[in-house]
């Protein structure tokens, strides 16, 4: 099998960053392509290209400018010629930084925002870069024995709790919900076109629990300190899900632990 591929979206800090990490250290032939807005200001990020000069990439891509996905989506065609995992993992609560607790609290300038970054970049991602999945070698997920693979590629969206329909029973948080719910259907619709090709493409929304980075901060003190994760440990959570997929759980979403959430 040839080297893995991945590529991570929001690889600057938090998940993104720490998906880069652990691929990086448990699987010692593949190759990470990082995307994120500013790599010059990406210190960590660059950091690590030092430790892995051959093994990790980075390209500026603006997930709100489908220009930057088009441009990158080319680049890791002629470098790499294929895909074989796609994380997208940059998120934002909203553009005050605090999700909205009533309807005082909501603008359509919010609501466009969010949507935008969290459910309209991921498609945009899917749509250029599912051809590059569609040539992937299969290096991420479970493949049968046989000589037929299953799938190609895996595309992962970074979903939340809080954007199951059928979970919710507080309310608030508008924009977030809004467009966690709407990513999960972007999901499913995936999964839906991309398990008609041959070969197919895993497409999966993953929650990786209340992780501690800058989108949760606000929120940490109504978290039990066993309930409050590490990027490192929630990636390793999510990890484990990734290298156990197959084409038989496309379309679903999975929390940290395996279990299957509801729509």
């Amino acid at each position: 099998m040839a080297a893995p591929i991945a590529l991570i979206q929001g690889a600057s800090r938090g998940l993104g960053l720490a998906f880069c990490k652990h691929i990086l250290n448990n699987k010692p032939l593949a190759s990470v392509v990082a995307t994120c807005r500013n790599p010059n200001g990406a210190d960590e990020l660059r950091g690590l290209v030092g430790q892995h000069p051959d093994r990790l990439t980075v390209l500026k891509l603006d997930v709100n400018q489908e220009e930057d996905i088009r441009g990158a989506a080319e680049r890791v065609k002629e470098a790499f010629g294929r895909l074989d995992l796609l994380v997208n993992s940059s998120a934002m609560l909203h553009p005050s930084g605090k999700g909205e607790t009533s309807l005082r609290d909501v603008s359509a300038q919010g609501i466009i925002s969010t949507l935008t970054t969290n459910t309209v970049g991921p498609l945009v991602m899917a749509k250029y870069f599912s051809p590059l999945l569609l040539k992937g070698s299969g290096g991420f997920g479970q493949q049968p024995s046989e000589k037929a693979k299953q799938h190609s590629g895996i595309i992962i969206n970074i979903t939340a709790k809080v954007g199951s329909i059928g979970d919710n029973g507080l309310g608030g948080w508008y924009s977030y919900r809004m467009s966690k719910a709407a990513l999960n259907m972007a999901t499913r619709n995936l999964s839906i076109e991309l398990g008609r090709s041959r070969p197919k493409v895993v497409c999966v929304s993953l929650h990786p629990g209340t992780v501690n980075t800058d989108l949760s901060r606000p929120y940490h003190k109504n978290v039990p300190k066993d309930k409050l994760f590490s990027s490192e440990h929630s990636v390793n959570c999510l990890m484990s899900i990734i290298n156990s997929l197959s084409i038989e759980k496309t379309g679903k979403a999975y929390s940290w632990d395996g279990a299957e959430l509801p729509w």
